[in-house]
């Protein structure tokens, strides 16, 4: 029997390198530059060239947008080992991701979780379609890291609530079509649990939203405003005053997502740049300690990976702890910063310069600056390395 499957798993993976090498636009395995060479979907979706939606297409049609997902909902129903193979051989080839979206990453792994059947069936298909543009309400103006201190208010009005407050530091919010949110439905119980997991049409009346500009000159931040805005109760997702439940698990995906991939533009090699900008003597970089800096990098970027895929081999045998999250979250970031801190430092003067918005070119300023912000959202490193003294390492 064991032999059976390695033989079938070995097969896949023949069958799936090539269908990539054969369906993959050579332009989709490209570097991304920026946010702008991402497709996310939604009510007014435009793909940025025929490759793009060449190779989105052609993923929906296999079932490979969210293989992992069950066939019923639009997903590809493979098994964890053929996702695993069907993300390295993506990444052999530097295959893009065919669309982006937090309906992916975040929402929807939190709808598996707890939304009804009904609401399953109507959204994951539109999620997987990229029918839906998603955007997260969490964080408040006077809330900070004390999430559970949220004060946005949803008042039970009969068949719908009435939305009244406003979040900040919405990502997308004034390009995204819906938005989850958490709200207060109980003014008078602690608060962890006066809190519900609701979602919003962002054309509702009421609605609006203000960007936020960036000290880097780049910014996907919004203010989020509700004015009365009314929420069917069908929107509801999991139980009336359950939301914390809820929000926990879905912040456990958005740390690992941020901690993985970051959001800065580029994932350029500080190796890569220095053999390219720098002295070499006998095949070394001539700056002794530069050179141990780049080292001292990569063995650290390797370690985290290594570890990462640890975590995941452990989390498929059932071995896993929500608390890891905060691991990703914490060292993803902070190696992402000493990564631009390199790269201006091996790119010297030229490193510092702020070029134009409009400037399609690679800028380490602005992405240094991005990189720090990555330290901030979902959670600080601060708050971090609290959850994982109390809940990894048990310190008293």
């Amino acid at each position: 029997m064991d032999s059976k499957i390695k033989v079938d798993i070995a097969d896949f993976r023949t069958e799936t390198r090539a269908w990539l090498e054969e369906n993959c636009p050579k332009s989709m395995c490209q570097p991304i530059k920026d946010a702008s060479d991402f497709y996310w979907g939604g009510r007014n979706a435009k793909f940025n060239s025929e490759d793009q939606k060449i190779w989105f297409e052609r993923m929906l049609e296999k079932g490979w947008i969210v293989p992992y997902w069950e066939k019923k909902y639009g997903g590809g129903g493979l098994s964890p080992k053929e996702n695993t193979i069907l993300t390295q051989e993506m990444s052999r080839l530097g295959c893009r991701k065919p669309i982006y979206s937090f309906g992916i990453s975040m929402l929807g792994p939190a709808l598996l979780q707890f939304a009804t059947e009904k609401q399953k069936l109507k959204y994951l298909p539109q999620i997987v379609k990229g029918e839906i543009w998603w955007c997260q309400g969490y964080s408040e103006p006077n809330s900070g890291s004390d999430l559970a201190g949220l004060q946005m208010r949803a008042e039970d009005k009969g068949d719908y609530f009435l939305v009244t407050g406003s979040k900040v530091w919405t990502s997308y919010g004034d390009k995204a079509d819906w938005i989850f949110c958490l709200v207060r439905t109980d003014q008078n119980a602690p608060k962890h649990k006066g809190i519900s997991f609701l979602l919003v049409d962002m054309k509702s009346k009421g609605v609006s939203t203000r960007p936020i500009k960036l000290i880097s000159g780049k910014s996907p931040f919004c203010e989020t405003f509700f004015d009365a805005v009314r929420v069917p109760k069908s929107n509801l997702v999991g139980n009336l005053n359950d939301g914390w439940t809820i929000a926990k698990f879905l912040l456990t995906h958005e740390r690992q997502m941020i901690g993985g991939i970051g959001e800065t533009d580029i994932k350029q090699s500080p190796h890569n740049l220095a053999k390219k900008n720098l002295p070499f003597e006998n095949g070394k970089l001539k700056d002794s300690i530069l050179r141990t800096e780049i080292s001292d990098f990569e063995l650290d970027d390797e370690i985290f990976n290594l570890t990462i895929q640890r975590i995941i081999d452990e989390a498929k045998a059932g071995n896993n702890s929500g608390a890891l999250s905060s691991f990703f979250k914490y060292y993803g970031t902070e190696l992402n910063v000493k990564r631009f801190e390199l790269l201006l430092s091996i790119s010297g003067s030229d490193g510092l310069l702020w070029l134009d918005e409009k400037d399609s070119g690679i800028n380490l300023a602005r992405n240094f600056c991005r990189s720090k912000g990555n330290t901030i959202e979902g959670g600080t490193s601060e708050i971090q390395l609290n959850i994982i003294a109390k809940r990894i390492l048990e310190l008293p």
